[in-house]
């Protein structure tokens, strides 16, 4: 295997933290290596039937870029492969690179992390953010995984080795959406406490939503590079159709939670017409509140407006300006106002009745 210039790799020629090399010789030993500088990792490659060299940064795209220069990787544009949406995709025949989404979800936030997947030869490099260590547990299993696949050509181990990559990172993708599931469900429960803000549910409606939607760009992304390496034609990914089929298992299960996510954007959206319909309730009811008001005044109005009319029409000089002095007057006056109030009174109710029908 052809190596950059010794200069190049003395630059990281320090141990990398989290970083590890799973190589396996041609008579069957496994050797693995953990937390050594890169120009070791190399030299151990170079009698490897097929090795795997795993690395974490802190500055993803700088130092991917250095990374894959020393690893020998010279026509794949590491720019364009890094400026991916969450993925891609470059196949350059004795070299192939992969951009998957390694998604986190933290205090209700999801954030994505480029997980880089070089091809070359008879090795696969994988660099990644320090945040992310998904492809830990896998290296510690994975010198019994390289023993059973030791038997097949190099070009099934490297596609076996892929295969079993991607799934790891989508086993640990697909996790979170039991975090959005579970947050989902106390918001539909805050839906019924009355004493919580309205607005703040919203809110978090909303905030939820926009992670979803997230998390279905990176299912998306991710199902995007799946299907190359399923109907692509890489000459570093075999052709052998059982080995293909288990690629097309990885693509059905991206579908599956696909379709879980897509029904939990609808139990979101659902929350929200609940929560118009709550207002639409609270704005009803406080109509209907003023529409009572407004009920009671035109009672009260129609109620003092005959004895008024009256009292007007006494003071006007009817019968000499004695009118009041009559002992019917007051009589009068109060029998006025009972009618009044009674008439008006009956007609609100008739009207609040029909109302009720409708």
């Amino acid at each position: 295997m052809k190596m950059q210039s010794t200069p190049q790799i003395s630059q990281m020629n320090g141990p990398i933290p989290l970083s590890f090399c799973i190589v396996l010789y041609q008579d069957g030993r496994v050797e693995r290596l953990v937390d050594r500088p890169l120009e070791e990792y190399f030299s151990a490659i170079r009698t490897a039937g097929v090795a795997w060299i795993d690395c974490s940064t802190k500055d993803d795209n700088r130092e991917f870029e250095q990374i894959a220069q020393i690893a020998g990787f010279s026509k794949i544009p590491v720019p364009k492969l890094t400026t991916g949406f969450y993925s891609a995709y470059e196949d350059y025949d004795t070299e192939l690179g992969i951009m998957l989404p390694s998604a986190t979800v933290k205090a209700e936030k999801l954030k994505v992390h480029p997980l880089f997947v070089l091809i070359r030869d008879n090795f696969i490099l994988t660099v990644h953010s320090e945040e992310i260590n998904r492809l830990l547990r896998f290296s510690r299993y994975a010198p019994p995984f390289f023993k059973r696949i030791s038997a097949e050509t190099t070009v099934d181990k490297i596609t076996l080795m892929l295969e079993r990559i991607i799934d790891e990172n989508n086993d640990r993708n697909f996790e979170y959406l039991r975090e959005i599931e579970m947050h989902g469900d106390a918001i539909s429960k805050s839906l019924i406490e009355e004493r919580l803000a309205k607005k703040k549910i919203a809110h978090d409606i909303y905030n939820m939503k926009h992670v979803l939607i997230d998390y279905l760009n990176v299912l998306w992304a991710t199902k995007d590079v799946v299907d190359s390496l399923r109907y692509g034609d890489a000459d570093l990914v075999t052709n052998d159709e059982k080995l293909l089929g288990r690629i097309g298992i990885l693509s059905d299960n991206i579908d599956r939670h696909i379709e879980l996510s897509e029904q939990m954007s609808n139990v979101l959206s659902s929350g929200l017409e609940v929560m118009q319909s709550i207002y639409n309730n609270q704005l009803q009811n406080l109509n209907n509140r003023f529409a009572l008001v407004t009920a009671y005044l035109t009672v009260l109005g129609t109620a003092f407006l005959v004895p008024n009319t009256i009292a007007t029409i006494a003071g006007s000089g009817v019968m000499g300006g004695s009118m009041g002095a009559q002992w019917w007057y007051i009589p009068l006056l109060g029998i006025s106002t009972i009618g009044a109030t009674a008439v008006s009174l009956l007609w609100v109710i008739h009207v609040w009745k029909k109302r009720e029908e409708e």
